[in-house]
């Protein structure tokens, strides 16, 4: 089994499609877990803040095979793949780490650099997966988040309100 963390985003709706999301990926990955939701401003843009989480889930599915699920909930979602990729999103999905892979394709890169330059992802990741290690900076999610500059980049926690989320955690 793989452990994946995936940042989980939204700025339309956000509440209602975090909710559509995290069900659909919970009937293929019933054991997910999610951290804490936050709120916080657009990165790159103007618009409304996004709610933000990480999920982690454990799976036997290649790496592919999961991003296919991710696209699936997105399209749920009506998250449309040729969207601006600076603009408000219905559902933003998107994988943190595979494990300890590292990869870089063309659209993908593993691990994700943003994870240790967003406040919202590395902090609900070392939240809920605080002894991962990232796989090419060879430290765990809760030394990277407890050296991060986390007074510049603040996180206001929100109440998700998935009925799954809090017997999950």
């Amino acid at each position: 089994m793989t452990k994946v963390l995936v940042a989980a985003g939204s700025n339309v709706e956000p509440f209602r499609n975090l909710h559509r999301a995290l069900d659909s990926l919970a009937e293929h990955y019933p054991a997910l877990r999610t951290s804490r939701a936050y709120r916080n401003h657009a990165v790159g843009f103007e618009g409304e803040d996004f709610v933000n989480l990480v999920i982690a889930l454990e799976t036997d599915d290649d790496l592919h095979a999961v991003i296919g699920r991710l696209h699936e909930a997105e399209l749920l979602c009506g998250r449309a793949r040729e969207a601006p990729k600076w603009a408000p999103r219905a559902m933003d999905l998107d994988i943190l780490l595979y494990g300890d892979r590292v990869c870089e394709e063309p659209g993908l890169t593993l691990p994700r650099p943003d994870l240790v330059r967003r406040a919202y992802m590395l902090g609900p990741a070392a939240e809920i997966e605080p002894r991962m290690r990232h796989p090419t900076l060879g430290v765990t999610l809760e030394d990277l988040w407890r050296r991060f500059p986390r007074e510049e980049h603040p996180l206001v926690a929100v109440e998700l309100g998935w009925p799954a989320a809090e017997r999950q955690r």
